[in-house]
This record gives C-alpha cells, sequence and structure tokens, in this order.
C-alpha cells in the first residue's frame, strides 16, 4: 500500500495560522454581541436571526482555531517520539459526543469494532480531530431517519488498521472522490446545499492522517451515500511501548460505571498513576447519583447533568474520565463472560455488535443490580418504569410533561416507591401505592411504618397495604390496575418491589455467591478468585451486629467498597466490615431513617429487647425552626447494647440516625450513650439531645423505674375489651384540640387533687403528647399507693391509629 510523504513542517504553519486567526475571530464575535445586545441601537427580529446565525459560525471557527492549536502544540511536544492511541476508546467517545445530536434527527449512530489490534501509530488529539470533522460531515449530509456507521478493523497486511466512516446520506460522486481533499474544493451539489462549509475540512483530516502515516481515500458506502477510508500504523498498546511487561502499568478492567466502578477507576489511578483502567459500562450514562432520580423527577433537580457532576460542576461523563482521570470508558458495551484461566473480559458493543477482548490483570465486579419485575399480565404495556436508572427517568418526566392531573399506581411500598411518591404529587399525580405486606417500608417496625403512611395519606397518597396487584389492562399503553378488591385508574405505573443483584457474569465465571443471591467477597473485596474484586450492589454483606450475611444496596455503600477494592488493588491493606443498613429518606416534609435491627428483626433472632418510642422536638422548643422527631430505640435487654434506631417526623432525624450507627459500631451501651458529650446550642439541638433521652429512658426501663406499654399493647387491650383506666393527663385544650378513643382526662395540674376518682384495684396506662407528663403521673400515682401503673410509649404524638378530632 503507498504511504504519501509526512509533512512535518506543516506543524509550524498551522500553530502560526491558528494563533493568527485568533485575535480577528475574538473581536468579531465581540462585535456581533454587542449588536446583539442592542448596545448600538435596537436591531430587527430577523436581523437577530441572522447575528445569532452569524455569531454561531463565528464559535465555530473559534472551536476550530483552538482545535488547531491543540493537535499542532501535541504534535510538536511529541515529535521524534512514537504515539499510541487505542482508536476503540476514540470511537466510542465520538460516538458518545455526537449521539444527542444523532438522536434529535432519529439518525442511527452505530460503532462497530472487528480487529485483532486496535492501537494506532498516532497522535489521539490529532486523529480524534480528524475523525471528528469526518464524523460532522457525514451527520451534516445525511437526511433525518437515516444512518452513520463507524467501523473498525485489521488491513489484511496485518500492519495497518481501517477506519471507516460510512453514511446514507447524499454521497460524493465518482469524479470527486479524490477532489474532495483538495483544499477549498466542494462538490456542486455541496455548493448549491444551504449547509454551511469552506472545503477546508477534508484536506484538514488528509494533513493529520498524513503526518501520522496514513492514507485515506473515499468511496461509495453499502448504506447508500459516501464512506471515508482511514488507514493507520497499526502500533503497540501505551503499556506495551517500551518492549517490556514489566515496565508497563497494571490493567484495571471494571465492569459496570455508576457507583463502585467509577470510584474504583478514580482511586486506581490516584495510587497508581501508570495503571490502564478501563471502564465497561452497559448502559450510555456514567457514573450518575440515582438516588437523585425521584428529585430530577420533581423538578428539583433540573438538569439531568447535575446528577452526573462534580461538586464544581464539571460532568463525570467518558471525555472528564479521559481527560482528567486517565480512564478509558468503553458506554453502550456489555461484559459477555469472563475466561479467569486467560484473564480475558469478552465484550459487546450493544449499537455496532463487534466483540473485542480485554485483557486484565485486575477485574472488578461492579455490575450493580437489577430491578425485580413482577409475572403480572400486562406488565408489557407502555408507561409502566421501574426508575432504575436516567432512561425511566426520563420516561416518567416525558409523561408528566403533558399539562394535566394524571393517575399514578406505585406497585411496591419500599424506599423507592415512597421517594417517588413525593415527586410525583409535587407535579400534580393523583397517587396511589399498592403493598403487599400488611405496612409500607419493610426497614421499619410497624408501628413506625404506620405513622409514615398516615402522613402520607395527609398529604393525599392512598396507601394500599395487605393487597396486591393482579393485572395490568389497557390496549398499548396502561389504564388500568386491577387488584382482588377493585380496579384502579392508572394513566403510569411504577414498579417499586425492589432490586436483586445483577451477578449472573460472577455466576458464570464460576465465582463463589452467597446466600443472599449476591457475589461473596472476603472483607478486601476480593471474590473466590483472587484477581477479581467485586464491589457495590452486585456484592453480598455482613451484618456488623449478627455477623450473618445480608443484603442493603446502597450508593453509600458501594462508594466504600470500591475504595477498599482500588487500595488492596494497588498492594494496601483496607477492609470493609460490614454495614448496620443505615438508611435515611424523604417522605414530603417527614425524615424516615433506621440503623441497625428493628424491634421484630431482633425478636425473630433471639434477642431479648427493650424498646423506647421518644418523641420530642429536635431543637429547644422555643425556637421557630423547633420540628418533632419521632424516635424508637432498640436496645439488647442482657448486655444493655444498642441494637438499633428508627425516626420519622419532620424533624432532623439523620444526624440521630448517625450517632446510634456509631454508638452501634463501637459497641456502646444505653449508659455510655446517655452521657455522650454531644453539642448543644438552641438552634441545631436541644440540652439533653433526643437520642440521649432516649438512651435514659431506656435505663430506667432496664432498672425498673419504669413500667411501659407500647401503643400496639394498649390497642390489643381495647381490643380484647379488657377493663383498665386509659389516663390522659393533657390540658383540656390539647384534649379538645385531638384525643384517643376509650380515654379519660384528668389534666396533671388536677390529678393529686384527683386521685379519688381512680379506682385503685384497676390497671391504669398514662399518657400525654409524649407521655413525659404520663411519667410524671405514674410517679405520682405510685407514691399514692396504686399498684398497677403503667406509661403509654410515646404518647398521642406516636400513636399509630385513628385519632379522634
Amino acid at each position: 500500500m503507498d504511504k504519501e510523504t509526512r509533512q512535518p513542517d506543516n506543524i509550524e504553519l498551522t500553530a502560526l495560522t491558528a494563533h493568527q486567526l485568533q485575535s480577528p475571530l475574538a473581536a468579531v464575535k465581540h462585535l456581533l454581541e454587542m449588536l446583539l445586545g442592542d448596545y448600538v441601537g435596537p436591531v430587527s427580529g430577523r436581523q437577530k436571526e441572522l447575528l445569532a446565525r452569524a455569531a454561531e459560525r463565528c464559535d465555530q471557527g473559534v472551536e476550530t482555531v483552538r482545535r488547531m492549536l491543540a493537535i499542532a502544540r501535541a504534535q510538536q511536544e511529541t515529535a521524534g517520539e512514537e504515539a499510541a492511541t487505542d482508536l476503540v476508546a476514540v470511537l466510542h467517545k465520538i460516538q458518545s459526543q455526537y449521539a444527542h445530536q444523532a438522536q434529535a434527527r432519529n439518525i442511527k449512530l452505530t460503532v462497530d469494532i472487528d480487529a485483532r489490534a486496535t492501537w494506532a501509530s498516532c497522535q489521539e488529539a490529532a486523529i480524534t480531530e480528524a475523525l471528528n470533522a469526518v464524523v460532522n460531515n457525514a451527520l451534516k449530509y445525511t437526511p433525518d431517519h437515516g444512518q452513520v456507521r463507524l467501523a473498525l478493523g485489521n488491513e489484511p497486511d496485518e500492519k495497518h488498521l481501517l477506519i471507516s466512516v460510512a453514511d446514507s446520506g447524499t454521497g460524493i460522486p465518482v469524479e470527486a472522490r479524490k477532489k474532495v481533499f483538495e483544499h477549498f474544493y466542494r462538490t456542486v451539489d455541496q455548493r448549491n446545499s444551504t449547509r454551511p462549509g469552506t472545503g477546508l475540512g477534508l484536506a484538514f483530516v488528509r494533513a493529520i492522517v498524513i503526518a501520522a502515516g496514513g492514507s485515506i481515500r473515499a468511496e461509495a458506502s453499502d448504506l447508500g451515500g459516501a464512506e471515508i477510508l482511514i488507514t493507520l500504523p497499526i502500533a503497540k498498546s501505551a503499556g506495551e511501548a517500551s518492549g517490556s511487561d514489566e515496565s508497563r502499568g497494571m490493567k484495571v478492567v471494571i465492569v459496570g460505571g455508576v457507583a463502585a466502578g467509577p470510584k474504583v477507576a478514580s482511586k486506581v489511578i490516584r495510587l497508581m498513576p501508570d495503571a490502564e483502567v478501563t471502564i465497561v459500562e452497559r448502559g450510555t450514562t456514567l457514573s450518575y447519583a440515582g438516588c437523585g432520580l425521584p428529585y430530577y423527577v420533581s423538578g428539583v433537580v433540573k438538569k439531568q447533568s447535575e446528577l452526573m457532576s462534580t461538586p464544581v460542576g464539571a460532568v463525570r461523563d467518558h471525555v472528564f474520565f479521559q481527560n482528567v482521570k486517565n480512564v478509558r470508558v468503553m458506554n453502550q458495551t456489555e461484559a459477555l463472560s469472563i475466561d479467569r484461566q486467560a484473564k480475558q473480559l469478552l465484550v459487546q458493543d450493544l449499537v455496532g455488535r463487534g466483540r473485542v477482548t480485554l485483557d486484565y490483570d485486575k477485574l472488578v465486579l461492579a455490575t450493580g443490580s437489577m430491578p425485580i419485575r413482577p409475572n403480572i399480565p400486562g406488565c408489557d404495556l407502555d408507561n409502566i418504569f421501574t426508575l432504575h436508572g436516567v432512561y425511566d427517568a426520563e420516561g416518567i418526566k416525558s409523561m408528566l410533561a403533558e399539562p394535566k392531573s394524571h393517575d399514578v399506581v406505585i406497585i411496591g411500598g419500599g424506599l423507592i416507591g415512597v421517594e417517588v411518591t413525593e415527586a410525583l404529587a409535587r407535579r400534580g399525580c393523583r397517587v396511589t401505592i399498592i403493598e403487599k405486606q400488611d405496612k409500607i417500608l419493610p426497614m421499619l417496625d410497624w408501628e413506625m411504618a404506620k405513622l409514615v403512611e398516615q402522613h402520607l395519606e395527609a398529604c393525599g397518597v392512598k396507601v394500599l397495604t395487605g393487597t396486591e396487584a393482579v393485572r395490568f389492562e389497557g390496549s398499548g399503553q396502561v389504564t388500568g390496575v386491577v387488584t382482588p378488591e377493585a380496579t384502579l385508574p392508572a394513566e403510569m405505573v411504577i414498579l417499586a418491589i425492589g432490586v436483586t443483584p445483577a451477578a449472573e457474569l460472577a455466576k458464570s465465571a464460576g465465582l463463589k455467591i452467597g446466600k443472599t443471591g449476591a457475589i461473596k467477597t472476603d472483607p478486601h473485596m476480593r471474590t473466590s478468585d483472587p484477581d477479581i474484586y467485586a464491589a457495590g450492589d452486585c456484592v453480598e454483606h455482613v451484618n456488623l451486629i449478627t455477623g450473618n450475611a445480608c443484603y442493603f444496596p446502597l450508593g453509600s455503600t458501594a462508594n466504600k467498597q470500591g475504595r477498599v477494592a482500588a487500595v488492596n488493588i494497588a498492594g494496601g491493606n483496607d477492609t470493609f466490615p460490614g454495614v448496620l443498613g443505615s438508611t435515611i429518606c424523604k417522605a414530603f416534609d417527614y425524615c424516615v431513617g433506621k440503623t441497625g435491627l428493628g424491634e421484630a428483626v431482633a425478636r425473630k433472632l433471639g434477642y431479648d429487647v427493650t424498646t423506647v418510642l421518644a418523641p420530642a422536638p429536635d431543637r429547644e422548643h422555643f425556637m421557630p425552626n423547633a420540628k418533632y422527631l419521632l424516635l424508637k430505640l432498640v436496645v439488647d435487654t442482657k448486655t444493655r447494647k444498642l441494637l438499633g434506631a428508627q425516626v420519622t417526623g419532620p424533624g432532623e432525624g439523620h444526624k440521630r440516625i448517625d450517632g446510634v450507627a456509631l454508638a452501634i459500631t463501637a459497641g456502646m451501651t444505653v449508659d455510655q450513650l446517655a452521657n455522650a458529650d454531644l453539642s448543644y446550642a438552641p438552634s441545631y439541638s436541644l440540652t439533653m439531645d433526643n437520642i440521649i433521652t432516649a438512651a435514659n429512658v431506656a435505663r430506667n426501663k432496664l432498672d425498673g423505674l419504669l413500667a411501659s406499654v407500647t401503643p400496639m399493647e394498649v390497642r390489643q387491650m381495647q381490643r380484647d375489651k379488657r377493663d383498665f383506666v386509659f389516663l390522659d393527663v393533657r390540658s383540656p385544650g390539647e384534649y379538645a384540640h385531638t384525643r384517643l378513643g376509650g380515654a379519660t382526662l384528668i389534666p396533671l395540674a388536677a390529678l393529686r387533687s384527683r386521685l379519688r376518682e381512680l379506682p385503685p384495684e384497676k390497671e391504669i396506662v398514662t399518657f400525654c403528647q409524649i407521655s413525659l407528663r404520663g411519667y410524671e403521673a405514674a410517679l405520682i400515682l405510685n407514691h399514692a399507693g396504686f399498684k398497677n401503673v403503667r406509661v403509654m410509649d410515646g404518647g398521642v404524638e406516636m400513636w399509630p391509629f385513628e385519632k379522634l378530632y
């Protein structure tokens, strides 16, 4: 194959020309902005339109100059050096760059890889700009609903790679196929069209390709348009360029690019800058905050890019990871199989269908989880979503864009179901939650979940527990959800039943799978294969309290595990001990959280537990921003150690959950927690913080100073028609506002003078708004000789049943 002579002198000329063009272009842009801003007089609408188009073309010129300078500098800095570029990464980067533009015009933009070698001897910056120009041309001359295909293969001589950019556009006449690479040449059709162009694009591309020792030609495409064919010399990979395996960086391949995967990649590069790190991601979006999707649906988060940005606004896309992290990203690529003996991962481009084998020294599985889709008739109807990714979020937002109210049914009352409820309700939807269990939010004990359920219903959400969807109705799109009791209208359904670990790749490779169905790892995040690590939602965890296997798919856990895996890949000795299942979520203005074991789970595991229900303001009551927090504490009766905590209510619960999580991790008893040196200021907390008060209540119970009864036990006593006095010691005003059925009112201030009204032989249950006065009443009654007095935990604030108004 004939190769044209390299032209290194063109580098200096290119740099000089680009530099000289910068100033006049910037000046023209400034003048156009002055006109558009009406700074020199009013401009008509049509004139503004033309000026805006001129400004846009000026921007394109500035960008071209920037690119020319970048290429010239890169070539000057590396003149005489051998450069190696991974063309697979370049093609995928370009595909992602133009994906939005192609999608907007319904053009199918694909990448097809069928090459044994993928590294070319060329400068990455230069060849990227050259291919950008070719793909831009292909899209420009391809009508809507057309096709543009990028392909990479090997030439028969096994010394060159062949890049093809084919389209279904207008094509290039035979007589013009050589001339199109000449300076300022444009075909007759191009000159007669309204499409902008100078004829410099392909001449520019040709100069770059020739400088790299390659060749370029134009032919007819099998898609019906033009095909630009570029050959480049094959080079060794960047790690092999020195000729020694020992001198190259470690090859780390990561499967999964949402939470754990990018964390591993970032930390590995920090610890081993010479490592060759590749992320293989099945989707198009990288490193996004999945937990923020409900807020994107509601409109609190305005742009999708905000979910993928750093705190300073840099979008964590493939370009960010390549340029900032030096990490190669292969998105829209699926990992098919692992050859553990050869240490290779087989992947497939989901768009072009090409397959490539990636070598690895260390492999990381961060495959995440998959939403559970129930086997219900009609589940394949349109407008049934899972909210497991950006694609679903966009579908929901598109549905909500119609200016009317919508009937939405959420199947499942777990975290996802509750969090998306507010987003939908705030967009004007009529929302119904269907939950098969007798309570929503399985992470909470029954009475705590019931308090959240009452709040959701007060906010206009219909909650149906103890029922299930048996069928979805509709023709094409869902119109209704059928339950055993009724048919609910539904223009949209969200499946929020839960997720299951995506562990099939690990399972098919023969890696050990745990009891939960997730990948089994050691504390170093190593799988049963020492060269394969796993992190995130695909991994089984250890419960820090029980030591048993558990599964808690959370983004916070994924990031921590990703860091541990990266440290150990880099030769460190870090460990991930396990989880408490600490969780927090938002239900309208209620905070909902838990850590450790709930009462029901602890009793099932054989613990003898003491529980506390402690409602109180989250800061001094006299502060205008004070709000109630409803707290439950679970304590091991024998050891007095904390087992768990749950919160709900409008107050700040997250810091109390975090405090208890640290206390459980440290193995603290309620006695130690009661004297913890927590910060105090009226604007932020109480003199005796909520968790300190709860710890003291637990101490009183454990020491026999307080006899109590739970609201559920009181309810059962009422149902059993048990003869007892349900004594409300609040003020008459509080009683008139809200009261509990069957209660007798004797205000605490009048109790000592009205003791004769109470039968001494009967059981008495005292309570008030939060049961602090109820405790005082019990002390008075005990001192007066009443033998069977108990205080109802939580008072009116934490009564999970019907109240009278």
